[in-house]
């Protein structure tokens, strides 16, 4: 039984081309969503098991890089084409060669992947819902049921989503919600990323569903709604190598430090500084623990005030170390 369980519909097989020594250097890894909060959860000391679909040759080769890394992969093997690119990034800049999203699911191949989810998900007790690589791979309303049994079943799940699929996983009801700025604005919940639209949006999301809400805003600090009101959570602006990856080693954090058995307000510092890290790295959902667990001490927390009009200028600002973090949590609003 693993520590997090992993719900990754298709992975993707990432093949880069970089520079090194004016020739070539080919890459080859397992990569997609769930695969890079998978990677940072391992950062981090938690055993992960990942839930996907396999499929062909592509498939065949992901299950040999993710067990490689790892992790516990129960797979739903099928033939057909799966997910996979081809990236140039010898100029500086990402290229695409090719890409695939892959097949979608067949109904008893969905069955299936559903059924393993359940089950390792009720085994770890927190489970992350990730996106797909293609919007076809499987229907939306998927999220809505598998959110829904894995909390009837008793464990905490973990949503990093949007569009069909967070509408969908909402209606199941989730513990824990993370979205970007960027996703809200999609999804029409915002007409600009002011903070007062922005924490309008957070709480329709809580109502519609979200025990607690984690908004990600690119260099922005962070907001969250719990039970207790909002926080801003500030993480120190590093260098970027790659912002890619960044919004779900933010993710990832947060869920380790459940399984950790961490409050969320304490929760979102460990991810705030995974997600900071992140993005000085070309690998994503990479980072050294040690250098996570040094910046957790510069991530600043604030609470908001919680009214209609309410903007970060109208914030309690002051720095709250991670051990005075719990005392601000309700328990009873931890699930």
């Amino acid at each position: 039984m693993s520590d997090v369980t992993i719900f990754a519909p298709s992975p993707t097989l990432t093949v880069t081309v970089e520079e090194h020594g004016g020739e070539p250097d080919i890459h080859l890894h397992a990569g997609g969503q769930g695969v890079w909060q998978a990677r940072m959860l391992l950062r981090l000391g938690a055993s992960v098991t990942m839930c996907c679909s396999l499929t062909g040759e592509i498939g065949r080769m992901l299950r040999h890089l993710l067990e490689d890394e790892g992790f516990t992969v129960v797979g739903v093997d099928r033939p057909g084409k799966g997910s996979a690119y081809v990236h140039d990034r010898r100029g500086g800049e990402r290229r695409i060669i090719a890409e695939t999203e892959g097949e979608p699911l067949a109904r008893h191949d969905l069955d299936e992947l559903y059924g393993v989810a359940l089950r390792e998900g009720l085994a770890s007790g927190i489970a992350i819902l990730s996106g797909p690589a293609g919007d076809e791979t499987l229907p939306a309303d998927t999220y809505r049921r598998l959110s829904a049994d894995l909390r009837k079943g008793g464990a905490t799940v973990v949503a990093d989503l949007a569009g069909k699929r967070l509408a969908a996983a909402l209606e199941g009801g989730v513990d824990v919600l993370k979205v970007s700025h960027e996703e809200l604005a999609d999804d029409g919940l915002t007409t600009d990323d002011t903070a007062e639209q922005l924490l309008r949006a957070m709480r329709e999301l809580r109502r519609r569903g979200a025990g607690v809400v984690i908004v990600s805003r690119s260099s922005e600090p962070l907001l969250m709604l719990d039970g207790e009101g909002f926080v801003e959570v500030a993480a120190p602006r590093m260098e970027v190598a790659d912002t890619r990856g960044a919004g779900d080693s933010l993710t990832a954090g947060v869920a380790a430090g459940i399984a950790r058995g961490e409050p969320v307000r304490e929760a979102i510092v460990t991810g705030a500084a995974a997600g900071a890290l992140n993005v000085t790295r070309h690998g994503l959902g990479t980072g050294d623990p040690e250098a996570i667990a040094l910046l957790r001490e510069s991530v600043a927390v604030r609470e908001i005030v919680d009214d209609s009009a309410a903007g970060v200028d109208q914030s309690v600002t002051g720095h709250v170390s991670p051990d005075g973090l719990a005392a601000l949590a309700d328990p009873e609003e931890e699930r």
